[in-house]
């Protein structure tokens, strides 16, 4: 069921998706969104409340040292001028230039991804073992890799497509065809509504937000 209301998170909402069914003793929940919806912001109100978050930007970048082979295979694959004189990846020159085709970021997708969901996976059970109420993992991708279908539920945080370009421009200093390479190589937000189960609107106040998300932790915490 989804929800009416972009702005209101219903109770009798979360009650009829049948969650309380579930008899794993930690949720898993999939916090997703687009590159300038906010969702880094919402995932930071979430910590703040108590809830553990497992970061797949943080893990995407702890793997390139954990796994060496990734780098050696960027180098293979897409040449060495994206490696830097220390070994270390140049995150901004090779964003741009996998950004601007599909094929590249897929076939990069197809050489990192497995290394993440590894580390994801590693990283629920620890919470699990802690029998947390619940963990959150934020994916900007979750959904395009299908990650989705193994939480229990998903949130996605949703802007309108201006609001999303302003926010990029601004925070990024991208140009306007960077930044449309970057919205277009994820799902759009509007089709993700399609999908998540709850929608953060993230376009008002950042009081809004948090009312939002606050109405969202105590049905969590009321699981």
């Amino acid at each position: 069921m989804k929800l009416n209301d972009l702005r209101i998170l219903q109770e009798d909402s979360l009650n009829k998706q049948g969650f309380k069914a579930y008899n794993r003793k930690t949720l898993r929940i999939g916090l997703t969104g687009g590159i300038g919806s906010g969702k880094s912001t919402v995932s930071r109100m979430l910590s703040k409340k108590g809830i553990p978050i497992i970061d797949a930007d943080i893990i995407a970048r702890q793997v390139l040292d954990k796994y060496p082979i990734i780098l050696k295979n960027i180098a293979e694959e897409f040449g060495t001028e994206f490696i830097d004189e220390n070994g270390n990846l140049k995150r901004r020159e090779f964003g741009s230039y996998i950004f601007s085709s599909e094929a590249k970021r897929k076939k990069y997708e197809d050489m990192i991804i497995p290394y993440i969901e590894k580390e994801i996976i590693i990283s629920f059970h620890e919470h699990e073992k802690k029998a947390e109420k619940a963990c959150i993992l934020d994916a900007p991708t979750l959904i395009e890799q299908n990650i989705h279908k193994d939480m229990d539920f998903t949130i996605l945080v949703w802007v309108d497509m201006d609001t999303q370009i302003k926010r990029i421009k601004g925070r990024d200093k991208l140009n306007m065809d960077e930044v449309m390479n970057r919205i277009n190589s994820q799902m759009s937000l509007d089709e993700k509504k399609e999908i998540a189960d709850f929608i953060i609107d993230n376009t008002l106040t950042l009081t809004e937000t948090e009312a939002q998300v606050d109405t969202l932790v105590n049905l969590i915490n009321g699981l």
